[in-house]
Order: structure tokens, then C-alpha cells, then sequence
């Protein structure tokens, strides 16, 4: 089936959905990553068994020929409430089931798809009061999803559901009744600004690479997503798919590209697989391709798998990766809008920022603009991780506070313990503490404060959380992915790393953190790419709001919460210790003397802190400070 023109896809998009209203109960299977490593493709497959051996009509694809009443089983895509994977959703009922094992799906069946009842123990309990309605749980009930709405409720496999439920009619409205320069202008009014990290305003952007003579021009969609710990690219890409690809369409369209690439880092399996089965489907029906809808619009798109270096993320060593050099950035101007990809211009955005964009043409800048701060409107989905309660994926107005993030969303702190901060953005990112709380999450407010929004991670810190030790991390992580072109970048990370080191080791010195700042300073002022700049931002801000942290580690050799091995001091409590002489016989290194019957003792300065002495008493005798 090949869809000629407009008519013909309004008119499919009618027969599709009225096919889609056939089924009379539609059972969505979590087909993310995360569930699919649960095991949700066995329930899938189990479901499907079951029902076709009852003698229903189980559909698991969108024929326009089919006819009579039917149960529609669906891959869906992320539904962000990730620790409770694997998870499905039953329509209409909006019913949500949690932990799913194979063994559920017989009495998912009989209760729910052939019958109308609800399996008490699959649904999610707070506070004893049940939720069995997805949208009720806290979880959603405080978020605000945009880009992420079809995610975990369309089948992210299907073109077909993605039409019936107005997919490409954004791109349909841009070919027939906007011009290029009406698409432009209503993505500069909505202040759309790229999700990718930097916040640069999108509508300007696309304006710049319209702007240029070369008739050969490219877009790019940023999907390498090198962040530890961040999957909101992924979840698009794996759960939602056309939607991205739409919004690329229309970014070739405004801008007058007429081939784009997307860059996925070859950890995503199966983001790549969704995405070349979209980009299939969208090709055999004739809205990618030659003459789409039987404009003179051509567009084609390419996959290119990334090798997973974090350099990559930044605009020039991205398209250098595609051109098939090793991904390293490059000295600007001239600017990817200018000289990009193979020396063409280029428009390179993220995932998140091409998902936003059918929305914003069917719904208006206007619209838009009503969600979130005036100069940082819309939505954005992060990442939420660490000691919370609630981990997933989630979608939150720009605006949106964290204390909102973390205690209505979150579900508050784990084991009760208290909030000590927050990573946001990642490597490139900054820890922020209690008094931010009530800070609103947009670019300009956490510039201010010495942060950033990166590409959306979260990660949660309680009291036992070493701030000295993530700033080790964070910084570990950025020297080990630095491309190395710069000097700065490559020897000034590797000096931080190596005063973290020390200082975490029991060996620092208070002047080190001096050096630490000026190193810091230096770095941000004179790294070659972006990247480079904000490699030190962990560092600073850790030091800034947590140096008493640092200066326990120098001046009194000791780590607060236990985290740092080579700072805790482990010893012997004599009221408690048999003198059974275990601990002597485990120790590698014969730190432990005594007399049997007799309290022992550790020699300090032989003890390397193994623990085996501690794991095998049998007294509890063995303390650690």
C-alpha cells in the first residue's frame, strides 16, 4: 500500500481508525528496554498463545482488511515506571499491572481480557490505597506528558496506529498549507529550545541552515545519549519513533534538506531496530522517500551507529563520527549551520527536540508557550535515578520544582533517609543541595546556580552519599572520554582526577583544593568543545557547597559516610570479642595479633581495610569508623 496524496492518507487515517475501534480491548505489553530484559516479550508471547487458543481474534498488526471484533496485543514502548517492570496496560479499563511475571498472564486473561475484573495483586499500592487507573497513580499524577505521552500506549511498532491517531498529519500540514518561512517563524514563537543539553533556541537555528546557499543541505538528529545513567532519547526512539521521524521530516522540509542521518549509539539495539523498521514502514508507504504525498518533497534518512564515545554528543565530533573519522570536535567558526556534515549545512538537533516539534505545528507556538516559564517553555523528560523511591522515566513541565521532582513524583527519599542532593545533567552537569529544592528546572535558572539541565539525568544523593567521592566519579568518567584533541581537556582533567584520588586515598592536602579551582577555571576558560568547558562543573559545585566535605577527607582523614575504603578505620571492640582468633586467620596481611581467649587488636597501620575480618566474625566484635 503506497499513500499517493493528502486525500489518500485522510482517508486511511479513517480506516485505520475505525479499525482500531474494532478492538474491543487493547493490551499494551511493555516493550522497552528495561521490560524486555524482565522478560515482557515471554508475557507477550504466552498472551498471544492464550488468547488465539480461545478462539478470539488476536490481531498483533493493523490490517485495512480486517473486519469483525477482535483483542488488539501491542508492543508498546516505555512506560517510565521502570523499577516496576515488566508492566501492561489494558484499554479501555486504563488498567496498569506491575511486576509481571509469565506465570500472571492465565489469570491476566481470564480476569481482564476475557473478563472485566481487576487482578488486585499486579496493581500498584501506596499508603494502602490501590491505583489500578495508570493516570492515578502519584507517579503520573504529577507529571505532564507531551513527548512521552504515546510512549507505553501505542504499539511502537505499527505506522499504521501511529496514522489512525493523527501521525504525519504535522507533516501533511506543513506540505499543503504552511510555507517554509510560516513552519520557521511558528517554531521560533514557541521558544522551543534543543533538549540536547545547551538549550540553543531551535526556530533560530533551523532560520540559519534555511539561510544558506548550498543546495545540498542535511539534517541530523542527535542520538547518542552518552550520559551515565540517562534514557529519554532511547525511550523515544524505542517507544515512539515516527514521531521523532516526523519531526525530522519537517526540519528538512523548513530548512530545505532533502537527507537526514540519525547518529544512535550501538548500545541502543533496539532503538535501532525500531528505528529501521519505522523508517521501513514510513518508505513502503510512501511517506519517506521520492515525492512524499505527491509533493515535490524528497526526503530520505540513514542510521548510524555510534561507538559509544561521549565526545561524540557534541555537535562537530558527531558529524565527524558520521563522516567516518574518529569523532573529535573542531575549532568554530565556521558552525555546523554553516559547514557540518561533509561541509554542508547542517541542523542538528536532539531526539526530545525533534519529538516536540509535530506538536507544536498541530497545536500552535501559542499553545506551546502556555506550558512552563515564558523563556523556557514546554516540557522535558528526565531520568530520575539514585535513592529515591520511585526510579523511571518521567515528563515534567519546564518550571517544574525539584522538591515537586523528588517528593511528589519520586516518592521522596529511600528508607527514609534524608535528601543530601542531586546530579543534574550529568558529567556536564552540577550537584545541587537542600536550599535548591524549590528551584525551578529550566536553563536559565539552573545556569544560575551553577548547574544545568544536560540532557535530562537525575541523580538522587541521601546522607550516605560521599560528595567527594561523585565528584571522583563524575570526573573519572570525563577524563576517560575525553577525545584528547585539546591540551586542557586531556592534562587538566587528568591532574583533577588525580587530586580526587589523593584526596579520597587519606593523601590530600589542603592546598590542593586551590589547585583544584584554578585547575577548574582554567579547563572551563579554554577547553576546546563544550564538553570540555563543563567537564569541571561536578568539581566546582561539590566544592562549592559541600567543602567541609573535602576538608574532613584532608585535615582529619575521614570520610563521613564510610564510602571512601581507604579513610575508614576498622577495629576490634574488646567488651565484645571472644579472642576465638578467627579474624587472624582470614586477615591477608596479619594485621590482627592477640592471645586466644584474650581480646585482639588491629595493627592499623598493617590493616588494608579488605573487610574479611568483619565477615567472618561471629561475635560482631569487628566495628568500622
Amino acid at each position: 500500500m503506497r499513500i499517493n496524496n493528502r486525500t489518500e492518507l485522510i482517508q486511511h487515517r479513517e480506516e485505520f481508525l475505525k479499525h482500531l475501534e474494532k478492538q474491543k480491548k487493547k493490551v499494551y505489553v511493555c516493550g522497552g528496554t528495561g521490560c524486555v530484559a524482565g522478560g515482557s516479550m515471554e508475557i507477550y508471547q504466552q498472551l498471544k498463545e492464550r488468547i488465539e487458543n480461545s478462539g478470539m481474534n488476536c490481531e498483533i498488526s493493523l490490517e485495512a482488511d480486517s473486519c469483525g471484533e477482535s483483542i488488539g496485543l501491542k508492543k508498546s514502548g516505555c512506560h517510565g515506571f521502570c523499577e516496576m517492570g515488566p508492566v501492561l496496560r489494558i484499554e479501555p479499563a486504563k488498567l496498569f499491572y506491575l511486576k509481571v511475571k509469565p506465570g500472571d498472564c492465565e489469570e491476566i486473561f481470564e480476569k481482564s481480557i476475557a473478563g472485566d475484573e481487576v487482578v488486585d495483586r499486579l496493581i500498584y499500592t501506596r499508603d494502602n490505597i490501590q491505583y489500578p487507573v495508570q493516570e492515578e497513580i502519584p507517579f503520573y499524577k504529577h507529571q505532564t506528558r507531551i513527548i512521552l505521552e504515546d510512549c507505553g500506549q501505542i504499539d511502537a511498532e505499527a505506522i499504521r496506529e501511529y496514522i489512525a491517531y493523527g501521525g504525519y498529519s504535522s507533516l501533511e500540514k506543513c506540505l499543503f498549507d504552511m510555507e517554509r518561512d510560516d513552519i520557521i517563524k511558528t517554531i521560533s514563537d514557541s521558544s522551543l529550545r534543543g533538549r540536547g543539553g545547551g538549550g540553543f533556541p531551535a526556530g533560530r537555528k533551523w532560520s540559519q541552515v534555511k539561510a544558506q546557499k548550498s543546495p545540498v543541505k542535511y539534517v541530523v538528529c542527535n542520538g547518542d545519549e552518552g550520559d551515565p545513567g540517562a534514557f529519554m532519547d532511547r525511550s523515544i526512539m524505542e517507544g515512539d519513533p515516527h514521531r521523532m521521524l516526523e519531526g525530522m521530516m519537517i526540519a528538512g522540509y523548513a530548512s530545505g534538506a532533502t537527507e537526514g542521518y540519525i547518529y544512535v549509539r550501538a548500545e541502543y539495539p533496539l532503538a535501532v531496530e525500531r528505528l529501521e523498521k519505522a523508517i521501513a514502514q514510513a518508505e513502503e508507504i510512501g511517506l519517506l522517500g521520492e515525492n512524499i504525498l505527491g509533493t515535490e518533497f524528497c526526503f530520505h534518512l540513514q542510521i548510524v551507529k555510534g561507538a559509544g564515545a561521549f565526545v561524540c554528543g557534541e555537535g562537530s565530533a558527531l558529524t565527524t563520527s558520521i563522516e567516518g573519522y574518529r569523532g573529535m570536535p573542531r575549532v568554530k567558526p565556521p558552525r555546523t549551520v554553516e559547514q557540518g556534515l561533509f561541509g554542508k549545512p547542517t541542523l542538528l538537533n536532539n531526539v526530545e527536540t525533534f519529538a516536540n516539534v509535530p506538536i507544536i505545528i498541530e497545536k500552535g507556538a501559542d499553545w506551546y508557550k502556555s506550558i512552563g516559564p515564558e523563556k523556557s517553555p514546554g516540557t522535558k523528560a528526565f531520568a530520575l535515578t539514585g535513592n529515591i523511591v520511585n526510579t523511571g522515566l518521567i515528563e515534567v513541565p519546564m518550571g517544574t520544582t525539584l522538591r515537586q521532582v523528588i517528593y511528589d513524583i519520586g516518592g521522596g527519599i529511600r528508607g527514609g533517609k534524608k535528601f543530601k542532593a542531586v546530579q543534574i545533567g550529568g558529567p556536564s552537569g552540577g550537584c545541587l543541595t537542600e536550599e535548591h529544592l524549590d528551584l525551578p528546572l529550566d536553563f536559565d535558572s539552573l545556569k544560575k546556580a551553577g548547574a544545568m539541565i544536560g540532557s535530562g539525568g537525575l541523580v538522587v544523593m541521601d546522607e550516605d552519599t560521599c560528595m567527594v567521592e561523585v565528584a571522583r566519579f563524575f570526573m573519572n568518567f570525563t577524563q576517560n572520554e575525553s577525545c584528547g584533541k585539546c591540551v586542557p581537556c586531556r592534562e587538566g582533567t587528568r591532574r583533577m582526577l588525580d587530586i580526587l584520588e589523593k584526596i579520597v586515598a587519606g593523601k590530600g592536602e589542603l592546598s590542593d583544593l586551590d589547585i583544584l579551582e584554578q585547575l577548574a577555571e582554567t579547563v572551563t576558560a579554554t577547553a576546546l568543545c563544550g564538553l570540555g568547558k563543563t567537564a569541571a562543573n561536578p568539581v566546582v559545585s561539590t566544592l562549592k557547597y559541600f567543602r567541609d566535605e573535602y576538608i574532613e577527607h584532608i585535615a582529619e582523614k575521614k570520610c563521613r559516610t564510610k564510602t571512601c575504603q581507604a579513610l575508614k578505620t576498622i577495629y576490634i571492640d574488646a567488651s565484645l570479642c571472644k579472642g576465638c582468633s578467627l579474624c587472624t586467620r582470614v586477615c591477608p596481611v596479619n594485621a590482627i595479633s592477640g592471645k586466644v581467649k584474650e581480646p585482639f587488636v588491629i595493627d592499623a597501620s598493617k590493616c588494608i581495610k579488605c573487610g574479611a575480618c568483619m565477615e567472618n566474625c561471629k561475635f560482631n566484635a569487628i566495628k568500622e569508623d
